[in-house]
C-alpha cells in the first residue's frame, strides 16, 4: 500500500490530539505497540438478542480478531443496529436503509483502514454492503451461518417455509394449536438464520457470489466450528486487503452483480435479492436494472433444491459442497465471469475450480437440472405495473402462471385478515387476490405480506394455491404464486391503486406480462378521482423515509445515498 495509512491521521498523530487518541483507547489495556502503524481493522457486528439470527455474532467477532491479530493488525470491534425480520415491526425492511447509514459513517468517522463486516439476518446483510460500497475502504462480509436443519415429528421442517404449511393446516383444521406450539421449538434449534433458501440464506449467497465473502463460507451452519474457521481466516484476510488496497469498487463490478443474478437463479433464491442487489449496485455506481434479472438467468437452471421450492435444507447445501459447487457448474456452463476478482484477490473461476460435489439430489448438474432453464424470477410488465413486477416460477403453481380471474381487492393487509376466514367471503380458487398499501411509502416500508394465507374456505375445501397480488414483498421462505413488487405501488398513485373488486387480471408469466382489463379511458376516470392517502408521519426517521425513499426498482434505497461517498478522512476537532 502507498502513502501513510488512513488510520495514522488519529494514531499517528503529534502533540495533544495524537495524545487524546492514543490515551484513551489505552484505558482498554493495548499497549504502546499497537499503534506503530499496524493496520487498523473495523469489526462491525450486528449481534442482538432482539435479532435472534444475529445473536451469536459476538463469539463470530471473538474468532476475526484473532484473525486480525495473527496477521499483524489491530482489530476493534464495533457495535451496529441489527435489523431482524423476526421481531421489529413494522418490518425490518424500513430500517435497511438507517442501517446502511449508520454503518457508513461509523465506518468514515473512525480511525479505521479495512473492517470485517459481522451479518445474519436478511437486511443485515444488504445494508451492511451498501455501507461498504458507499464508504469503499477495503471490506470483507461474513455472514453468520445458517440454524441447523429442523426437526419435527421425524421429518425435516424448515424455518420460515413450515411457518406458512402449519398456518395453512390449523386453519385447515388438520393441525392443533398445541400441535403448533411444539413444532415451534422443532423449527429453530440452534443459533443461525434462516436454513430454508429465504432472504437471509440468499443474501449470503449474494455475498459469496458477488466476492465479498470468503469462498464456501456462506453456508456452513453457525454452530459449526468451520463457521469461527471463516472468521478467523477473514481477520487474516482483512489485513492483506488493506495492504493489497483490494477495496468494493474493485470487486462489486457490473459483472460481479451479473454473476450474483445467475447465481441466485441457479440457487432458487428469494426473490428480496432483486431489491436489494439493486440498491448495493447503487451505491456501487454500477448500472443495474430490474430488467436484468429477467434477461440474464433465462439460460440459468435451478440446480439447488431446497426448500421452500425443493425439500432439502442449507445444512444439506453446505455437506453437498455448497455455494463454490453452483459457481463451478455455471462457470463450465459458460454462465459465469470468471475473470472477476473477489476479496481473496483471485478471480472467482479460480476460487471454485476444485469444487466437488458429495450429493447431486441436493446440487443437481446442469445437464440434468432440478428445474429447467427459465423457471427463475420472471419480472412482468403491463397496464398494472408499467415500472415492473416480479414472481418466483420456482415456487409458484405450474397451472396458474396463465391465468385470467376476478379481482377481490383489499386496501391494506389487515383489511384481508379480517375477512379471511369468513365462510361467507365471495372468493374461489379461480379468483385473484389483489393486496395493497403494503410498499416502501404505503406501509411504510415495503413488509412481507404478499403471500398471505388462503381464505379458510378455500383450504378447507383442499385448494393449495391462488394468485396473489401485491405492492409489498414476500419472504424468501414463503411460496405460492405471488406477484411481488408491483411498481409503482399504490400509494405513489400506481395503477394498483385503480383496480376494483370484480375487474378481470390477466397475468401471461411466458409473455411476461400482467394486466387489468379495464379501458385506458375507464383507468383514467378513476385516477382523476383517486386521492393519495394522507401519510400520518410528519416528523423522525418514518417521515424522512417516506420523503426520500425510491421505489422497488430501484432497489428501495434512499435518493440522497445512491453512490460512493469515499473514506477520506474528516476533520479533527481535538
Amino acid at each position: 500500500m502507498t502513502g501513510q495509512r488512513r488510520s495514522a491521521a488519529w494514531f499517528g498523530a503529534t502533540g495533544r490530539a495524537g495524545m487524546i487518541y492514543r490515551s484513551w483507547m489505552r484505558n482498554q489495556g493495548f499497549g504502546a505497540e499497537v499503534f506503530d502503524g499496524r493496520p487498523v481493522i473495523g469489526i462491525a457486528t450486528s449481534a442482538s438478542e432482539l435479532a435472534p439470527c444475529n445473536a451469536h455474532l459476538t463469539r463470530v467477532a471473538e474468532a476475526v480478531k484473532r484473525g486480525v491479530w495473527q496477521a499483524g493488525g489491530f482489530p476493534l470491534e464495533f457495535p451496529t443496529m441489527a435489523t431482524g425480520e423476526t421481531l421489529m415491526r413494522p418490518t425490518a425492511m424500513l430500517y435497511r436503509n438507517l442501517m446502511a447509514m449508520e454503518v457508513e459513517e461509523l465506518i468514515r468517522a473512525n480511525p479505521l483502514d479495512g473492517v470485517v463486516l459481522l451479518s445474519g439476518c436478511d437486511k443485515t446483510t444488504p445494508a451492511m454492503l451498501m455501507a461498504a460500497a458507499s464508504v469503499d475502504l477495503p471490506a470483507v462480509m461474513v455472514t453468520g451461518g445458517p440454524m441447523l436443519n429442523g426437526k419435527y415429528r421425524g421429518a425435516d421442517v424448515g424455518s420460515g417455509t413450515h411457518v406458512w404449511k402449519f398456518e395453512e393446516e390449523l386453519k385447515a383444521g388438520r393441525m392443533t394449536q398445541e400441535e403448533c406450539f411444539f413444532a415451534e421449538g422443532c423449527m429453530a434449534r440452534s443459533n443461525g438464520h434462516c436454513m430454508t433458501m429465504g432472504t437471509a440464506s440468499t443474501m449470503a449467497c449474494m455475498a459469496e457470489a458477488l466476492g465479498m465473502q470468503l469462498p464456501g463460507s456462506a453456508t456452513w451452519p453457525a454452530v459449526d466450528a468451520r463457521r469461527f474457521e471463516i472468521g478467523q481466516a477473514a481477520g487474516q484476510r482483512i489485513v492483506d486487503m488493506v495492504e493489497e488496497d483490494l477495496r468494493p469498487s474493485h470487486i462489486l463490478t457490473r459483472e460481479a452483480f451479473e454473476n450474483a443474478i445467475r447465481v441466485n437463479a441457479a440457487i432458487g433464491g428469494s426473490t428480496n435479492a432483486i431489491i436489494h442487489l439493486l440498491a448495493i449496485a447503487g451505491r456501487a455506481e454500477v448500472d443495474l436494472t430490474l430488467d436484468d434479472f429477467d434477461t440474464l438467468i433465462r439460460e440459468v437452471p435451478t440446480l439447488v433444491n431446497l426448500m421452500p421450492s425443493g425439500k432439502y435444507l442449507m445444512e444439506d447445501f453446505c455437506y453437498a459442497g455448497g455455494l463454490p459447487v453452483v459457481m463451478r457448474q455455471l462457470a463450465e456452463a459458460g454462465l459465469l465471469h470468471t475473470g472477476s476478482v473477489s476479496v481473496t484477490g483471485k478471480p472467482v473461476g479460480e476460487n471454485v475450480a476444485g469444487a466437488e460435489n458429495f450429493n447431486t439430489d441436493v446440487i443437481t448438474t446442469v445437464e440434468e437440472p432440478f428445474q429447467p432453464a427459465g423457471n427463475g424470477t420472471a419480472v412482468l410488465r403491463g397496464n398494472l405495473c408499467p415500472g415492473g413486477a416480479v414472481i418466483k416460477q420456482s415456487a409458484a403453481s405450474p397451472h396458474l402462471l396463465k391465468h385470467q380471474g376476478r379481482a377481490l381487492v383489499f386496501d391494506t393487509v389487515e383489511d384481508y385478515h379480517a375477512v379471511a376466514d369468513d365462510p361467507d367471503l365471495d372468493v374461489d380458487e379461480t379468483s385473484i387476490l389483489v393486496i395493497r398499501g403494503a410498499g416502501p411509502k404505503g406501509y411504510p416500508g415495503m413488509p412481507e405480506v404478499s403471500n398471505v394465507a388462503l381464505p379458510a374456505k378455500l383450504l378447507k375445501a383442499g385448494v393449495t394455491d391462488m394468485i396473489r397480488i401485491c405492492d409489498g414483498r414476500m419472504s424468501g421462505t414463503g411460496y405460492g404464486t405471488v406477484v411481488l413488487h408491483v411498481t409503482p405501488e399504490s400509494a405513489a398513485g400506481g395503477p394498483l391503486a385503480l383496480v376494483r373488486t370484480g375487474d378481470l387480471i390477466t397475468l401471461d408469466v411466458a409473455a411476461r406480462t400482467l394486466n387489468v382489463e379495464v379501458s385506458d379511458e375507464e383507468l383514467a376516470a378513476r385516477r382523476a378521482s383517486w386521492q393519495a392517502p394522507e401519510s400520518p408521519y410528519t416528523s423522525g426517521y418514518t417521515w424522512l423515509y417516506t420523503e426520500h425513499v425510491l421505489q422497488a426498482d430501484q432497489g428501495a434505497d434512499f435518493d440522497f445515498l445512491r453512490g460512493s461517498r469515499g473514506h477520506s478522512v474528516p476533520r479533527d476537532s481535538h
